[in-house]
């Protein structure tokens, strides 16, 4: 009988406490806003009876329930099906997932500064990150660490979380780690004092080509405006940069305030970027600050289907004022606004409070009464040929919306670009998807055999020289065989040419960084191309009649 029983303590009890957590969340009680008073509420309303009533249920099940329980993962449960409910994007955050989200957001940790890999369960540095305490201490790209705080580390089963929990740590605390370096014998003990390290989510700037400058932005964290700033301002004032590929693709959003003052940089004062309304949030409008610092004449933003939430407002209010080029795919359509409250038991609450609108009046959330259908779009989207045939994109919402020169868009499912770049779907197998996976790893290994002196000294040399040979691309299928993929001639022999391409941008970022990695795989990119030629023919987004 208990065995019988056991599976339903899971599944009944939590949808209990959901259906009790319903009924009493948010009517005896108004969450605090971080920029408005809080309100309280006198014990004689409803919350306190809801919360009695929850509380007693909680007592009785934990007092006389016939199984033993675990009430906070129970709890735990309960809350995260009861916000299920809601939509996809309203969340609980546990106090343990909150420091990594915070870490995340904020723009730094505090650690020892490497970029790492793991290499036949070994940790290999990819570099050491720019003005870290790693790189002060002297470690170097490919460098093996072998013990963390004299704890063996290499050559046994470890993941990056456990890394990660061992590496970082307070500022100002100590961490003595052991490194191998090329084939030495004798390992290099190193005594790194952890510091603030940035997590940047500007990738890469650099120039295209005379007048045209690239910015890869990653997500909108606390500090991607002044990042922005920062990588843009070279390009202009010492290279003469007047045009701007903005890369936004596989970006998920983050902080709405940066995404506008990102904006602010390429309108004049008072244009309206986006408006946020919900059932108990009055209508919000954020206008262009008037500060734009640079003069910038043509801009592309490049979207695709990762493109979401701050990506998807900065597509949006290009496309509506007809500032520039959105080239790629239809972004993701995440068109919700989320605050965070801080709860009691260290966790927090992002709740879902209103949506936003592009200027034109268009809101691009998907519809999400079907969690399943929601949380796949993107197989969706491959499987009905869309992500590779512009005339298979299925308009969710049918009403005409109009830019500020009069042409037509269109809400309810995300940002339509206005040049379509389809996925090269050609290379897409599952050998080239597992073989993807093992690049970092295998350049890695490659590069230890080699002395840098006999490759390319500059990245400009590297781009017109180095080429991956028969050898060295034999060596790769070889590593990938060992490495458990099963040898497929088949998919192979269409997936071998992007699979080159990639190695070699893998060599470049180990010798050059990432704007190794990104001018290699620009290269052969066709929304970058596509970018270059309408900047190039002059042709306008629109022409007033």
């Amino acid at each position: 009988m208990t065995d019988q029983s056991s599976p339903k303590i899971q599944t009944g009890l939590p949808l209990l406490l959901a259906l009790v957590l319903a009924a009493g969340m948010f009517i005896g009680q108004q969450l605090p806003r971080y920029d408005q008073n809080v309100r309280a509420w006198s014990s004689g309303q409803h919350a306190g009876s809801n919360d009695s009533a929850l509380d007693e249920i909680l007592r009785y099940v934990e007092a006389k329930y016939v199984d033993s329980v675990n009430l906070s993962d129970i709890k735990k449960d309960a809350i995260t099906r009861l916000l299920e409910q809601l939509d996809p994007h309203s969340v609980y955050i546990s106090p343990e997932e909150l420091q990594h989200v915070e870490e995340d957001m904020s723009g730094n940790f505090e650690g020892i500064g490497i970029e790492f890999i793991l290499v036949d369960d070994t940790i290999q540095v990819v570099t050491p990150l720019s003005g870290g305490p790693s790189e002060a201490a002297g470690v170097l790209p490919g460098d093996k660490i072998l013990t963390i705080a004299d704890t063996v580390v290499a050559g046994v089963k470890i993941d990056n979380a456990t890394i990660f929990k061992r590496l970082r740590g307070a500022k100002g605390t100590p961490v003595k780690i052991g490194i191998r370096r090329g084939h030495e014998k004798t390992p290099r003990i190193f005594n790194i004092t952890r510091d603030i390290i940035p997590v940047r989510s500007v990738d890469i700037a650099y120039m295209l080509d005379e007048q045209t400058g690239y910015v890869k932005i990653n997500r909108f964290s606390a500090p991607t405006y002044q990042e922005f700033m920062e990588s843009v301002r070279p390009l202009v004032e010492d290279k003469n940069m007047k045009n701007l590929v903005l890369d936004l693709r596989g970006n998920p959003g983050g902080y709405l305030n940066e995404a506008t003052d990102l904006l602010s940089q390429f309108f004049s004062e008072g244009k309206l970027l986006v408006y946020t309304q919900g059932r108990t949030e009055e209508r919000r409008d954020y206008k262009s600050n008037g500060r734009a610092r640079f003069k910038l004449e043509n801009i592309a933003v490049l979207i695709d289907e990762g493109s979401a939430s701050a990506s998807e407002i900065v597509a949006g209010a290009i496309q509506d004022h007809d500032r520039g080029w959105v080239i790629g795919r239809r972004s993701y359509g995440k068109g919700l606004v989320q605050e965070q409250y801080p709860l009691s038991d260290g966790g927090a609450l992002r709740l879902t409070v209103s949506r936003y609108y592009t200027p034109s009046g268009r809101s691009i959330q998907r519809d999400y009464k079907h969690t399943e259908d929601y949380t796949h779009e993107a197989d969706r989207r491959l499987r009905n040929g869309e992500l590779s045939d512009a005339t298979k994109i299925q308009q969710a919402d049918t009403t005409k919306y109009y830019t500020g020169m009069g042409r037509v868009v269109y809400g309810g499912g995300g940002v339509t670009p206005d040049i379509f770049v389809p996925l090269d779907t050609s290379f897409a197998n599952d050998y080239f998807f597992a073989a993807r996976q093992l690049l970092p790893q295998f350049a890695a290994r490659w590069m230890e055999g080699r002395s840098r002196s006999s490759l390319p000294t500059t990245l400009d040399a590297f781009m017109g020289q180095f080429q991956v040979s028969d050898q060295m691309f034999g060596e790769f299928i070889d590593y990938i065989t060992k490495e458990g993929t099963a040898r497929n001639d088949a998919e192979l022999a269409k997936a071998k040419a992007e699979l080159r391409h990639q190695l070699k941008a893998r060599v470049a970022k180990i010798l050059f960084h990432d704007e190794g990695l990104y001018k290699v795989l620009n290269d052969d990119d066709p929304a970058v191309e596509k970018a270059m030629q309408v900047m190039r023919s002059g042709q306008q987004v629109a022409r007033k009649s």
